[in-house]
């Protein structure tokens, strides 16, 4: 569970920094930036853990993995723990380097919030799709 925390921590720190970042300089980063900072915090932790343990950087994740048998539910709570841990971490982080300017971390959704979660639900569950469907085919 460590490469997961250290993975999860680095997505998180990187994403939310990226967000603050461009509120604190005016948008000069814009949502490309924003968005590529994230994905490739993504990247490089995912190539990074990968062969450690799978990559388990996010909680869905690794529910996907332990609910289609390719990870033993022993080790969910080990995961999920390492997770949760390195995201509260990377936000007091956050806190403490961008303090006392840390706005632009915050989602708030434009409709209402049934229909953000429904969004969230199909995302998510696309993304859970096509991560476990590709990590899990030998012919991926």
């Amino acid at each position: 569970a460590g490469a997961e925390f250290v993975g999860t921590f680095v997505i998180i720190f990187a994403a939310a920094a990226a967000s603050i970042v461009n509120k604190k300089y005016g948008g000069v980063e814009t949502l490309i930036g924003g968005a590529g900072a994230s994905g490739l915090a993504v990247m490089v932790m995912v190539v990074a853990t990968g062969h450690i343990s799978g990559a388990h950087l996010n909680p869905a994740v690794t529910l996907s993995f332990a609910t289609f048998g390719h990870l033993p539910w022993a080790q969910v709570p080990a995961y999920f723990g390492a997770q949760v841990t390195a995201s509260i971490s990377a936000g007091f982080l956050l806190k403490g380097v961008y303090h006392p300017f840390l706005h632009g971390g915050v989602t708030v959704p434009s409709v209402a919030y049934w229909q953000a979660f429904l969004l969230e639900l199909l995302i998510s569950f696309n993304l859970m799709f096509v991560i476990t469907a590709v990590a899990t085919d030998n012919r991926a």
